[in-house]
């Protein structure tokens, strides 16, 4: 009797945990769809760099989306036209005009201010991350659902994300991004607006935890659904080819 009383509460408790796993995925797919309008994408990408609350720099990405954590990032701005950033899985590589060689880079390699390579490459937190609801807040006037998120694959720019979306329509609102020592790196702030008839995050806003004068703005200009070669996606044939929009 004890046995089977004792077997019914372990099942009942896996049967919980794994409802809950269910729930968190939901909501990181459901704040996905904030970013991701279509499996293969291209999304116009704007980056500012401000200091002191002033703008410094800026510098505009076109980034070709496809399912498999497959990513690939022109850079259009004249002091980097040419160079690419390919993100395949959990490997990330650089190509500058006329190098016979992709170079291996980190998804933390900064592009601009706090703009890591991962922040342009990615746009899907449900492929990278599981975890567990850890309570409800507000942030400014939204109320919020707290998640705390650990990555499940290596080639993450952050192993642990807290992310707070809203109760109600499951948007992103805020995360904290650390790094594999567990500590805060940045805070982004993300922007919801009517965009072509739904609501779609606008902007990303990250806050550097060290150089407080600074803030990075990374700005979605524009979505549309886009399929490009998948020989596009091999680093080598990339330093051969240059990809035609």
């Amino acid at each position: 009797m004890f046995k089977k009383l004792l077997f019914g509460l372990i099942l009942a408790q896996s049967l919980s945990v794994q409802a809950a796993d269910s729930k968190v995925q939901a909501l990181l797919k459901q704040a996905d769809g904030y970013r991701l309008a279509d499996a293969q994408m291209q999304v116009e990408t704007e980056v500012q760099l401000f200091k002191n609350g002033k703008l410094d720099k800026e510098r505009s990405y076109t980034v070709y989306l496809k399912p498999g954590r497959r990513s690939l990032v022109l850079m259009q701005s004249p002091a980097e036209k040419g160079q690419k950033v390919l993100m395949l899985g959990d490997d990330f590589w650089q190509i500058m005009p006329q190098s016979q060689r992709p170079i291996r880079i980190t998804p933390l390699q900064k592009l601009l201010g706090d703009a890591s390579a991962g922040d342009i490459a990615t746009m899907s937190w449900s492929e990278d991350y599981d975890g567990r609801i850890v309570g409800e807040t507000k942030v400014g006037d939204i109320p919020c659902l707290r998640l705390d998120l650990t990555a499940t694959r290596k080639g993450v720019s952050y192993q642990r994300v807290e992310l707070y979306l809203s109760k109600v329509g499951a948007h992103p609102v805020k995360a904290d991004l650390y790094v594999a020592s567990d500590k805060l790196a940045k805070q982004a702030l993300f922007t919801v607006e009517q965009v072509d008839g739904r609501p779609q995050v606008s902007a990303m806003r990250l806050i550097d935890q060290i150089q407080t004068n600074r803030e990075t703005v990374i700005r979605y200009l524009s979505r549309k659904a886009r399929t490009i070669p998948d020989e596009y996606y091999n680093p080598m044939f990339l330093t051969r080819s240059d990809l035609k929009q």
